[in-house]
């Protein structure tokens, strides 16, 4: 599909101090501080040439900003998951509506869970965390969903981060980055990996917008490690968004759609 980079952003919730938490302790969101890291996010998505399109906060879902998990949108078809987080399922329904001109719009059934930031899209194949809001039974309906389409997916097991894009980030060129300690690396058989530098594992989520690698801030291995790799970095300050356990991936989803 050829057409417009797109990406549908919401602002944060008032609610976010009420996020999912599963493997960090709870701290104090500055939200005019996480709000203010967002808009920069959104601003420098639209100076990379993306069209944004910003849907309103949602304040009765407090994860709600991070748009990445409810639905997995690729070129022909868009899942509607369920996610793991039984607070975070009513998320999906305003995500659908903003998806619903650009893409045929599937539904998983329970007993599915599933969420985006497990699944990372490396060419035709789909590699999918088995996780704590990942479950077998997801995998496979995304696997029935997709599979026409041409889509192989590849399960990876998940260990001690909350999903596999924690802990892996695709980089184009057959290369993935990764954590060791938090994927079963194994399953990326074929790619090429590379590896995390020690120290900076929450640092492993990166967003990759053709040469470009969006890091987080505060982490110069990672910076100049993917330099070293051949990408241009730019750092954005996430570390109010940190604090929900979110990466650069989870604050957006980005699909090519007709202008």
């Amino acid at each position: 599909m050829q057409g417009v980079l797109t990406a549908i952003t919401r602002e944060v919730s008032s609610t976010l101090n009420r996020c999912e938490l599963t493997h960090l302790a709870r701290s104090p969101i500055d939200l005019v501080r996480a709000a203010a890291q967002h808009h920069a996010y959104c601003q420098r998505l639209c100076a990379l040439g993306l069209r944004v399109i910003a849907l309103p906060a949602e304040p009765e879902y407090p994860d709600a900003v991070f748009v990445e998990d409810p639905i997995v949108v690729l070129d022909e078809v868009a899942i509607v998951a369920r996610t793991g987080a039984a607070s975070r399922r009513g998320e999906a329904e305003s995500l659908a509506r903003a998806l619903a001109p650009y893409r045929e719009l599937r539904r998983m059934r329970e007993p599915a869970t599933l969420e985006g930031g497990d699944v990372l899209r490396a060419g035709r194949t789909l590699y999918v965390g088995l996780s704590k809001r990942t479950n077998a039974a997801g995998i496979q309906q995304l696997s029935a969903e997709v599979e026409p389409f041409g889509y192989r997916v590849q399960p990876v097991a998940v260990r001690g981060s909350l999903h596999l894009k924690s802990g892996a980030s695709y980089l184009g060129a057959d290369t993935v980055l990764v954590h060791r300690p938090s994927v079963d690396a194994a399953a990326f058989q074929g790619l090429r990996l590379v590896d995390a530098p020690e120290g900076e594992e929450r640092a492993a989520n990166v967003l990759v917008i053709g040469p470009i690698a969006l890091v987080a801030e505060g982490f110069p291995g990672t910076a100049g490690l993917l330099r070293s790799h051949g990408l241009d970095v730019v750092t954005l300050d996430i570390s109010e968004l940190m604090k929900a356990e979110a990466g650069l991936t989870c604050s957006s989803l980005i699909f090519e759609a007709a202008e």
